[in-house]
């Protein structure tokens, strides 16, 4: 998993509320336990028409948001059934951070296991956001997880809340195998304690 230290991107504005992950990635790509390959269909019943055609309105679909790396998103993103293909599609595409009001329970903690940062703020800071994100590859914005803000284009700076152990996962590149591997040596002694007393074993 790659570290998040700092961001400094375009952000897609998408102020829709409760988007849930069959929107960020609908069930009949679920087939797959690739992590790659996912993000040409992140979105895909909002991005495309049914003959495989862009839908010219939809923000990633837009010159100024395609390569965006942020979203600034409306109230309980990632709602919805608990499928770890939704940060897949969305880290896939190029997304490293989600700002929202609030985020789904399995989501948000799925989110730090594929090295995508969440952030819950306010919702007048993620008003400020929202607006900001519309100017499109005209702003960018900054996240800083070490320092834990967010700067918007006009040096307005918005301090967020995470737990101590995601972050540190986060900013090592950590997930859970990676977290396992940074405890071998410990497990290496244990094993070879256990053979020793217990050789039957």
């Amino acid at each position: 998993m790659d570290k998040f230290t700092t961001l400094t991107g375009i952000a897609a504005p998408m102020p829709l509320v409760n988007i849930d992950t069959d929107m960020i990635i609908p069930k009949q790509f679920l087939k797959t336990i690739k992590r790659s390959g996912l993000g040409r269909n992140l979105f895909d019943e909002m991005r495309y028409n049914l003959d495989g055609t862009e839908i010219a309105d939809f923000v990633l679909n837009q010159p100024a948001w395609r390569k965006a790396e942020i979203i600034v998103a409306g109230d309980n993103f990632g709602c919805g059934s608990s499928r770890e293909h939704a940060p897949w599609a969305l880290l896939d595409f190029g997304i490293r951070c989600v700002i929202s009001t609030s985020f789904a329970d399995i989501f948000y903690n799925n989110c730090f296991k594929n090295g995508i940062l969440p952030i819950a703020l306010p919702q007048d800071q993620v008003d400020a956001l929202m607006e900001d994100a519309r100017r499109g590859a005209n702003a960018r914005i900054t996240v800083d997880l070490e320092a834990q803000t967010v700067t918007a284009s006009d040096g307005a700076t918005f301090h967020f809340d995470v737990d101590p152990f995601k972050k540190h996962c986060l900013l090592n590149g950590l997930d859970d195998i990676g977290l396992t591997l940074e405890k071998a040596a410990a497990i290496d002694t244990f094993e070879k304690t256990a053979a020793q007393s217990r050789p039957w074993v």
